[in-house]
């Protein structure tokens, strides 16, 4: 089995049990939500908020799984980033002429400070 094999596999497997998670959540939160609703007792209001809090983290998460999977399988080709190579002349007006019509020698350097 092959590294990306594994990732996807692992994402999909990830990613069922967070959306089983999400489903199961849900019945209980419809069940917590009339036995709140019933009894009208704080302490049921109160496991209700946590519920809700839960599958608000379980739907994060669901998210942060795909910001995951975006980061293993690497930039688009288009988020590539291009490169702007600026070129800098030091010196005066006057030799700015010279080289422009031809009468100066153009030094070239590297980046690493060498001619």
């Amino acid at each position: 089995m092959t590294e990306k094999s594994e990732v996807k596999d692992d994402f999909e497997y990830s990613r069922a049990t967070y959306y089983e998670l999400l489903e199961k959540g849900r019945e209980g939160l419809d069940l917590m939500m009339e036995v709140a609703r019933e009894s009208e007792h704080p302490r049921a209001f109160e496991v209700l908020s946590g519920m809700i809090k839960q599958m608000s983290d379980v739907n994060d998460k669901l998210m942060d799984l795909q910001k995951k999977k975006v980061d293993l399988n690497g930039p688009k080709k288009e988020e590539k980033k291009q490169l702007t190579q600026n070129n800098v002349f030091v010196g005066s007006t006057a030799d700015l002429q010279k080289m422009l019509s031809g009468d100066m020698e153009v030094i070239e350097h590297d980046n690493d400070g060498t001619d």
